[in-house]
């Protein structure tokens, strides 16, 4: 099933997966995965636990080679780009993983400041500003010399956030964000990308089984299932709740299919 996207006549999507096949060690996991995410678009990948979703987002942000089919960056196909245009490619999105993923020897500050580090001819001490501003922008000024297990669960996935927008990217990938949050943390969460999103203009992609985050943030998303190994349904939150597949509205409403 391909997911059309919410692009305007002539836009270039942000993201475009095109006959996506994905596996790891011989095993295929998703099949023809087809979809486009518009400029500026909050888009969800939602599922069951096993149908696919970290796999799929291995894939899309160049961890793992497609098996068939590609990726593409505002037109630029990822994998047939040549090293310095991966390079450039990568620059342009940034990654916030499950656990926020900060090395834990190093301070708040240097964390955010690493991609500045391997991307930019910035100074030390021009790095250690950015990455003092940009935690700032997630609420965590006064914090910069911290180490992640000196700061809570919530903090320590804004500052894997302020390390993801270190490069102003045009895109930025959230893997489980609201993961082992409590429900205000949670919601303090979506607020924050919510706002990345309209002050910036940045691109949001978010795999999420998090109905409240689901709800409050998708513009669209897409359900992924591990029987057909695809894409079974396609949209706007409120539209999937009157999906004619059961499996759909039982994700979305918690309750057994029919």
């Amino acid at each position: 099933m391909d997911a059309p996207a919410r692009l305007a006549p002539g836009e270039i999507p942000a993201i475009a997966a095109e006959a996506l096949d994905c596996g790891y060690e011989g095993r295929l996991v998703l099949r023809d995965i087809t979809f486009s995410v518009a400029p500026g678009e909050i888009f969800f990948v939602i599922g069951g636990s096993g149908c696919g979703k970290s796999t799929l987002l291995r894939h899309l942000i160049g961890l793992q080679e497609p098996r068939r089919g590609r990726v593409s960056f505002h037109g630029e196909p990822f994998a047939a780009a040549d090293t310095a245009g991966r390079r450039e490619l990568l620059r342009t999105f940034g990654v916030l993983f499950q656990g926020g993923a900060l090395w834990s020897s190093l301070t708040l500050r240097e964390n955010v400041a690493l991609p500045l580090e391997e991307y930019t001819p910035l100074s030390r001490r021009e790095r250690g500003e950015l990455a003092a501003l940009k935690l700032a922008q997630v609420g965590l000024q006064g914090f910069e010399d911290y180490y992640p297990a000196e700061i809570s669960g919530g903090m320590r996935k804004r500052a894997g956030l302020a390390r993801a927008l270190a490069l102003d990217p045009a895109v930025v990938f959230f893997d489980e964000p609201s993961a082992g949050l409590d429900p205000v943390t949670s919601r303090s969460l979506d607020d924050l990308i919510r706002q990345v999103r309209d002050t910036f203009g940045t691109t949001i992609v978010v795999v999420s089984h998090e109905l409240a985050s689901i709800f409050a943030l998708a513009d669209r998303a897409i359900m992924l299932a591990r029987e057909e190994q695809g894409i079974i349904a396609a949209g706007p939150p409120a539209a999937l709740l009157e999906s004619s597949d059961p499996r759909v509205r039982a994700f979305l409403t918690r309750t057994a299919p029919a």
